[in-house]
């Protein structure tokens, strides 16, 4: 199997390479060069490392990595990722339970896994840069540090993550560097992006990304939808739709990736919040990135999400596109009334991005969805408390990362300022 730039289908790489470099040396991400043929069905046990062994096995062939495959899957998931049935044919499929609490940790844990067999070995640590607008950088962070030969920096827009994601993002030490950026989100990315072009720094360090820019974040994502449709269609014999929220769109990609794959899958709705550039996108046809604006869901608030070049890439028409995904724009009230009912009408706690999907599931007239709990509600407990009347109790996990807090240096938005602070590691 392997993987080409969206910007040059000449352009290709083995899984390995694709991991190591995060980025195709064009600019472009890489994407599966066919997506293969795999029934989650078909896979050994209901046990999700099996399902994602048998998701990926097709991915490994033929690769350094591939006598780790399972290795790499039990490391990626050693913790639970349960399908929990609300009643009114609904199911929540919770991705919370890992060390940060939110969904990037699969991710983070299935690259952290990878890189760190591929380069314990090699002369010159790997360093991993990693743009996050909260909940990416706590996982990235929390799954890499201390692992040998790999150095992280995470960089942040100051201001605009909620306070227990800030203690979660600058609470590390040895090979993990934090940065506060004087910006927003997609001035992070840039940097990030921009990183791999130049030519300092791609001199000075051997650089990868653990951001959706990588598409190994993308590849563990897609085997929970595998799982989870599996475990619908055993329990009520009927394929369930997906409602994903969606910021960056990789979550959403990787659903697509599964259901591509053969995974007994109905549609896929991105439940966005109030920055429209994709809503907009699959309503005129026309692809505009947006200025970001700030609403309760913070990791959301992405107005130029970079998956959405591997979205056009595999479906590069508008109607091609609209036959894969839909999207529904979600206002910071309607989250707000979401979480304040959500106890009575689910039996629930929703954070403010469950809570995007929570409304678009009350949109749909058809039976038979599954919410995606994208994080636990206790790391927005400025937002959820007061709106429930109640504390939010702290899993234990989230609570160890946050005891651990350091102060993260403040840069500009600049080239030169990313540059010199990468450097100076």
């Amino acid at each position: 199997m392997h993987f080409v730039s969206t910007r040059n289908a000449d352009h290709r790489a083995t899984l390995s390479e694709t991991l190591t470099r995060g980025l195709a040396p064009d600019g472009g991400l890489y994407v599966p060069a066919s997506f293969p043929a795999v029934d989650p069905m078909e896979a050994p046990s209901d046990a999700i490392t099996d399902i994602a062994a048998h998701m990926l096995a097709p991915y490994f062939e033929g690769d350094p990595l591939a006598p780790m495959l399972d290795a790499i899957c039990a490391d990626t998931f050693s913790f639970p990722v349960p399908l929990r049935d609300l009643g009114r044919d609904t199911a929540v499929l919770e991705l919370f339970h890992g060390p940060t609490a939110a969904f990037k940790d699969v991710g983070a844990r299935f690259l952290a896994s990878a890189l760190s067999h591929l380069n314990k070995d090699a002369a010159q640590p790997i360093t991993i840069l990693v743009a996050t607008s909260g909940d990416t950088g706590a996982a990235v962070a929390a799954a890499f540090h201390e692992k040998p030969n790999v150095e992280v920096v995470v960089c942040y827009p100051k201001g605009r993550v909620s306070a227990r994601q800030e203690k979660q993002l600058t609470g590390w030490d040895q090979n993990v560097r934090t940065l506060a950026v004087n910006g927003d989100f997609d001035d992070c990315q840039r940097l990030v992006k921009g990183a791999f072009q130049d030519e300092a720094l791609s001199t000075e360090k051997r650089l990868s990304s653990a951001n959706s820019i990588n598409v190994g974040r993308l590849l563990p994502q897609l085997t929970y939808y595998a799982a989870a449709s599996r475990w619908y269609v055993r329990e009520h014999n009927v394929s369930p739709g997906f409602i994903v929220p969606s910021g960056n769109l990789g979550n959403a990609v990787a659903a697509l990736y599964a259901r591509a794959m053969g995974s007994p899958m109905r549609p896929v709705v991105m439940a966005t919040n109030e920055n429209r550039p994709v809503v907009d996108f699959l309503a005129t046809g026309s692809w505009e990135p947006k200025p970001t604006q700030e609403t309760l869901a913070t990791a959301m608030d992405v107005g130029d999400p970079s998956n959405m070049e591997r979205l056009r890439h595999h479906w590069p028409t508008i109607e091609g596109v609209r036959g894969q995904v839909e999207a529904e724009r979600i206002a910071d009230d309607e989250i707000e009334r979401q979480i304040q009912r959500g106890l009575d009408v689910w039996d629930t706690v929703w954070d403010p991005h469950t809570a995007t999907a929570a409304a678009v599931r009350e949109q749909c007239d058809t039976p038979h969805w599954v919410l995606v709990a994208t994080a636990h509600p206790a790391k927005f407990d400025t937002v959820v408390e007061p709106l429930i009347g109640e504390t939010v109790p702290v899993p234990e996990a989230l609570q160890a990362v946050m005891q651990r807090s350091t102060p993260a240096p403040l840069i500009e938005p600049t080239m030169d300022a990313f540059r010199e602070a990468v450097l100076a590691g």
